[in-house]
């Protein structure tokens, strides 16, 4: 269900104004986009898109937010239907490939400020408790994982999530630099990370054919960890459209 479904009075051509949206912020940037040129490629009239938020910060935010909740239900939903996307190896695959697929996401996660521009900073503030949630969810998530046995545990839980989003991030930083990136990258950095990551945190004896197995009994529980990370973008869509 899209975000737009969640909202009384809300419709399809909603989410025209935020395709159109997101497609003119990766093309142009945020300080060249107007409303008029959102308008005018969604198809709607400028009032239209008025309708809907108030002001182009509002529009804007609105789109990082979406991307934000696509990431969320995505990861809650691959860890249910398969455990073993709960494993951070395999879920740094599935985050590598959603984010080199969505330019959007790539951008507000890498703080790119070409694309972003002064929204950059915006979205610390109005994204800044999502942040604070989404940290503590992932500190939660590797407890969970620790605490049934699939981790090691040569480090605390917080310094793991921090070494872990550093491979994974510093993955999408090598990628962008054509001058450093390497054959190896080229057959599939996914693949790569999932290897990195495995060897950075994967319990000894814990083998690939057996993680479905392993993770079964904790995945719905990790799953669950990321439901309320999707409310509060719910709570916050709704806040700032009409």
């Amino acid at each position: 269900m899209s975000v737009a479904e969640q909202v009384p009075g809300d419709t399809e051509r909603m989410e025209r104004v935020l395709d159109a949206a997101a497609e003119l912020l990766v093309r142009w940037g945020y300080r060249r986009v107007t409303i008029e040129d959102v308008a005018r490629r969604a198809g709607v009239g400028k009032g239209t898109v008025y309708l809907h938020v108030r002001t182009k910060d509002a529009l804007f935010l609105t789109v990082l937010l979406r991307s934000q909740r696509r990431v969320f239900a995505d990861l809650a939903d691959r860890i249910a239907a398969e455990p073993e996307n709960a494993l951070p190896w395999r879920m740094s695959r599935l985050l590598y490939q959603r984010m080199r697929g969505d330019d959007v996401t790539r951008a507000l996660y890498l703080g790119d400020v070409e694309v972003l521009g002064r929204l950059a900073h915006e979205a610390v503030g109005a994204l800044g408790e999502l942040a604070a949630l989404r940290e503590d969810v992932g500190r939660r998530h590797f407890e969970l994982l620790r605490d049934a046995g699939l981790l090691v545990e040569d480090l605390p839980a917080e310094k793991q999530l921090h070494a872990w989003r550093s491979v994974l991030f510093g993955f999408f930083l090598i990628d962008g630099v054509p001058q450093v990136r390497s054959p190896a990258a080229e057959e599939g950095s996914g693949e790569l990370i999932e290897y990195a990551v495995r060897r950075l945190l994967a319990a000894p004896g814990l083998a690939p054919e057996r993680e479905a197995t392993a993770a079964a009994p904790v995945a719905a529980e990790a799953a669950g960890l990321y439901r309320p990370l999707i409310d509060h973008i719910d709570t916050e869509w709704r806040r700032r459209t009409r």
